[in-house]
């Protein structure tokens, strides 16, 4: 007898036992697995479950958990450095008043990062609590766009942000973004740029002119922008940086002589050779470090004319190629704008002023004392190293071409 005639004899039995109500679970439970779940009823059964998580719209490698106010703080720096517009973060285990502490840690930031000072215009956040844990959903808005954030450069002592900028300058960038705990002004950093460019001829072929900001924060720290704008397209300028570089390397390989006096002089009148002091343009210039390309050593090198601004940084730029100490004099010559050098001999300093040299004779403006130059130049004597050597041109007179004076034909 089969099972199905056995249940429905039972049935007209009216056995229902304990018995009979197992076979026929039995019997169902049967149907049900050979014919499949879901066909026992007219439509599909499905049940569905809802379970809300930290990270909902997050792949679980992207969650953030904090637990203590630092690293909320932390946190919150890190998002605008890496200029997040919205983050979803957990705070598990808490130690404090989530709602408290987020809004105290947007207020330090947004008052005390120089990041936040300079690139954050708003930041915001909605603390939800779920069970156990907060979410804090953080929204920020910019005023400086994620090129400009990631550009920032930290730096903690003069000699880096002094190294810092020569690279930007000899770059030609546009823009530098420098974080600093520096006490410095603006007034430092303009003397800092001014100081870069004329300590490294061979490196920045002309002076920028130049824009910058300090974004201050209230517990001293400070961000400093600076925009560059040159005469020429980047591109251009690091054309003339290449010519510049070759010129100056051949012209202190050709410098011979059997002591540093005789090389100094070769290099010197190699200088004369290769360039013309620019009367004219030395007439219009009215202050140092203007953007004319006749007051660069690029110009006196490669172009073969200059003014005396010039004619001092490309004798500056020979220098440094061979290891000679060399300084740059910015001052005034009969009243008018002038610039000149003061090199190290022997542990002595002596004027050198080649531009002059060009234009009235070697011997009129080579290795002087300050007392030579006194009557008609002047300069910042009392932040300037003394020249009081013994040694003058006339003690190498016989190693130069240029031993003749040339009649004076101008004041400068």
């Amino acid at each position: 007898m089969g099972i199905g005639v056995r249940v429905i004899y039972l049935l007209c039995e009216g056995a229902f036992s304990l018995k009979v109500w197992m076979v026929i679970a039995f019997v169902f439970l049967s149907i049900v697995l050979l014919s499949g779940c879901a066909s026992t009823l007219e439509g599909d059964m499905r049940v569905e479950r809802t379970h809300k998580t930290a990270m909902s719209d997050r792949q679980p490698e992207e969650e953030v958990v904090i637990s203590t106010y630092d690293e909320l703080k932390a946190l919150i720096v890190e998002l605008v450095k890496q200029h997040e517009t919205n983050r979803l973060v957990i705070a598990y285990r808490y130690d404090g008043d989530v709602q408290e502490d987020v809004d105290r840690a947007i207020n330090e930031t947004m008052s005390s990062e120089p990041i936040a000072v300079f690139a954050v215009a708003d930041i915001t956040a909605t603390v939800t609590r779920i069970v156990s844990l907060f979410e804090i959903d953080f929204r920020i808005e910019y005023k400086r766009n994620a090129e400009q954030v990631a550009s920032i450069v930290s730096v903690s002592t003069l000699r880096s942000l002094r190294s810092e900028l020569l690279n930007i300058m000899s770059e030609y960038r546009e823009e530098a973004l420098f974080q600093i705990s520096l006490q410095v002004d603006e007034d430092d950093m303009a003397d800092l740029i001014r100081e870069t460019y004329y300590q490294n001829p061979r490196s920045v072929v002309i002076m920028p002119v130049f824009v910058l900001e300090i974004h201050a924060t209230d517990n001293g720290e400070r961000l400093i922008e600076l925009r560059f704008n040159n005469i020429e397209q980047p591109s251009v300028l690091l054309q003339y940086l290449h010519s510049l570089t070759g010129s100056v390397r051949m012209n202190a390989l050709a410098a011979e002589g059997d002591s540093d006096a005789t090389i100094l002089l070769s290099l010197a009148e190699n200088l004369m050779d290769a360039c013309d002091f620019d009367e004219g343009t030395a007439r219009t210039i009215s202050e140092h470090g203007v953007q004319n390309l006749a007051a660069t050593a690029y110009s006196a090198l490669v172009r073969g004319s200059a003014v005396g601004e010039g004619f001092s940084m490309a004798f500056k730029a020979l220098c440094d190629e061979l290891g000679f100490e060399c300084q740059l004099v910015l001052g005034y010559l009969n009243n008018m704008v002038h610039a000149w050098n003061i090199v190290s001999l022997n542990g002595d300093y002596y004027h050198v002023d080649l531009a002059m040299c060009a234009l009235n004779g070697i011997d009129t403006a080579f290795l002087k004392n300050d007392g030579d130059f006194a009557q008609s130049y002047t300069w910042d004597f009392a932040n300037t190293v003394e020249c009081n050597g013994e040694m003058s041109f006339d003690d190498i007179a016989e190693f130069s071409r240029y031993s003749i004076t040339v009649e004076d034909s101008g004041d400068n």
